[in-house]
């Protein structure tokens, strides 16, 4: 059985999508990157701990933890603490190209945990102020890292990413199934 240390519901439709069946288990790590850590070890180290607070994998279980984040300039843009916060987020990335970074940490009964991350180039279209306060009175990039869904109403700014459209959205289901493939993973029931 896989089971996914997060309550997202982007990463479970991502794996739904994909026939991969799971479990949910939500975990709650603080999501606050160490002094001077960069973007790509702060993700993977939320992945590690994330997939690590679910407690050891029992016999032929296995399980996933995943953290998403957008960096520009240097700077990692997490998910924003309120709606001023989303705006400043948004104005950053207008305009601009930026990476969106997903780590995945799979944990198995035979092997020690395997942390990866995967990488996408998106750029968003220049927006005006009048698009950023609507936009962020709807509500939809508050529980986002970098303060938009490239799946939701921000897919209207996105003209180019180069990489992986699901990394974007929080998981990067080519790479996890390559993960889940390299250990030997042997799914209960569905497609998987």
């Amino acid at each position: 059985m896989l089971v996914l240390a997060s309550a997202s519901p982007r990463r479970q439709e991502l794996l739904r999508s994909a026939g991969i069946s799971f479990i949910s288990h939500p975990v709650d790590i603080p999501e606050v990157p160490r002094p001077g850590e960069e973007a790509r070890a702060f993700a993977e180290r939320l992945a590690l701990e994330k997939a690590s607070a679910v407690g050891e994998p029992g016999l032929g279980n296995f399980v996933l933890g995943a953290d998403t984040v957008v960096i520009v300039d240097g700077q990692i843009l997490g998910k924003p603490q309120d709606q001023a916060d989303a705006g400043r987020m948004l104005r950053l990335l207008a305009g601009r190209s930026h990476q969106v970074s997903t780590a995945v940490c799979l944990q198995g009964p035979r092997f020690p945990p395997d942390v990866r991350s995967q990488a996408t180039l998106v750029t968003m279209d220049p927006l005006t102020e009048s698009e950023i306060r609507s936009y962020v009175a709807t509500g939809e990039p508050m529980d986002k890292a970098g303060a938009y869904a490239i799946q939701g109403i921000a897919s209207r700014w996105i003209s180019r990413i180069e990489g992986d459209y699901s990394n974007v959205v929080g998981l990067p289901v080519w790479l996890v199934w390559q993960m889940l493939r390299e250990h030997h993973y042997e799914p209960e029931s569905g497609y998987g």
